[in-house]
């Protein structure tokens, strides 16, 4: 049996928890962990690709959600991986040496189903791109190129800036993310002061 990039992408697709090659190669007979490693190697699962295996299957909904955040894969072990650099991870709390990734998933809240419709690697070290950045292209991407309806933009505080925010609102859309202590607020057209409490 052969592994194609249909195969890899369903399984992206349908795995919440574990992407590993080896969880991969126990739930396909005939298929074992070296002959996805060696098909790995040699194939590009650029973000366009994605996007041709899930446009089809997504529930469009006007009010949907747009979904931006961003994970460390965990690669302290794994020195020799070009894009992966020490940055902080929320989920081990502090900086480890892993591959960045952000993502952006369409969010249909009335079937309570979600796609992965975009990703970017965080790299700037090649692409000289901020977190920032990536999710400013990714939303143009989504707007003008890819036309998914949504009407609320769900972020993380990492993305809770005025560039994004006024960017949004520029689109006409709603936005919810959590602020920083740091940052402060001004809903008064800056008609008073803002002081820190």
């Amino acid at each position: 049996m052969k592994f194609t990039k249909l195969n890899y992408c369903q399984y992206l697709l349908s795995s919440h928890l574990n992407y590993t090659l080896t969880n991969l190669a126990e739930h396909l007979e005939q298929i074992s962990h070296d002959q996805i490693n060696r098909y790995l190697k040699n194939e590009k699962l650029t973000p366009r690709l994605l996007w041709d295996n899930v446009k089809d299957l997504i529930e469009i909904n006007e009010q949907a959600y747009l979904v931006f955040d961003d994970t460390v894969i965990d690669k302290r072990y794994s020195r020799k991986i070009e894009i992966s650099k020490r940055q902080y991870s929320g989920n081990s709390h502090g900086i480890i040496q892993g591959i960045g990734l952000i993502n952006c998933i369409y969010v249909n809240h009335e079937t309570k189903k979600f796609w992965v419709v975009d990703y970017r690697i965080y790299d700037p070290e090649r692409d000289g791109k901020t977190k920032i950045e990536h999710v400013l292209d990714m939303l143009q991407n989504l707007v003008y190129s890819k036309d998914l309806p949504f009407r609320t933009v769900l972020m993380d505080s990492w993305y809770a800036t005025n560039k994004i925010m006024l960017y949004i609102e520029g689109l006409r859309k709603y936005y919810y993310c959590p602020l920083k202590r740091n940052r402060l607020v001004d809903d008064t057209g800056n008609s008073r002061r803002l002081s820190k409490n």
